[in-house]
Order: structure tokens, then sequence, then C-alpha cells
């Protein structure tokens, strides 16, 4: 009985995209619905719906995701496994070219990681005690709202 948050944040930390799923779930099959709801407004026009780049962990490494960023211009910066390096070498030359994968640019990831710390600092969202998941999402999204706001204000 545990709930697994999905974020996705931006360049800063802040989050842009809120999600929960079963604790047991994977978080793969969570990334393709976070990626549909990602508007980014601008000063003008429409509002953004595709980053320049995705930094996920090894949990993101799969066929369907990396086509799927392919198809849509979003650069991934996704680790191979072990064990899918394992099955691509041993299927010789049609195992296909490793995935390209940039270390430096895979460094940015602690943002992620740093944002998720944050979010956990709240007693309540560390230790569950909600019953409801929408009382739960509710301070995820309020976590998130703080987060904007010590952002944009120019006073702290």
């Amino acid at each position: 009985m545990s709930t697994k948050v999905h974020q996705l944040v931006d360049g800063h930390g802040l989050p842009l995209v809120i999600a929960l799923s079963a604790g047991q779930a994977g978080d793969s099959p969570a990334l393709l619905p976070l990626l549909g709801h990602l508007q980014v407004a601008r000063p003008a026009g429409r509002p953004r719906t595709r980053p320049d780049a995705l930094r996920g962990d090894k949990a993101y490494s799969s066929r369907a995701i990396r086509a799927h960023l392919r198809a849509r211009g979003i650069k991934a910066v996704i680790p191979e496994p072990a064990d899918q390096a394992g099955h691509r070498k041993r299927r010789g030359s049609r195992g296909g070219r490793p995935p390209a994968f940039d270390p430096d640019d895979y460094r940015g990831r602690n943002v992620v990681e740093r944002s998720f710390n944050q979010l956990k600092q709240w007693r309540g969202l560390a230790t569950r005690f909600d019953k409801l998941a929408i009382v739960y999402r509710a301070a995820v999204v309020l976590n998130a709202v703080i987060s904007w706001t010590r952002h944009l204000s120019d006073t702290l």
C-alpha cells in the first residue's frame, strides 16, 4: 500500500506535470502520459509541448520510449542498462547500434533527484499519512505551487 509520485521537472527542478501511480507499478509506463500532459505557456503563441531533452534513469530505457522520443524530436539522455546491452551484443550485427548517450548531459539529472528530495522533506508526503490518493496528490500539487512561488517571488 504505497504511492509513487511521477513528475516532469524543468531545468530548475520545478514541477511541470505531476501524476500518481501505485507503488508497485513501474516508472516507464507513466512517462508517455506525463509527456502527453506537458504544456509550458509562452509569452505569445501556443504552449510548448516538446522539451529539448529528456533526462531519465535506466528505468526509462525501452525501445518504445526511445522510439516515441525520437518521433517527437526529443533528445533522450538515458543510459542503457547492462541487461539490454547484453541482449543487443548477443544478437551480434542484428542487435543494432547502442543508443546515443551523453554522460556530460546526464549529470544534469541530479536536478530531478533534488526535486524529489525537496518533495520528501514534507513529513506527510514522505510517510504517506493520507488515506485517499486525491488528498495525497493535492499535497504534492501544493508543494509544487510553493516551489513555484518561491522561485518567482522577488522578496525571498
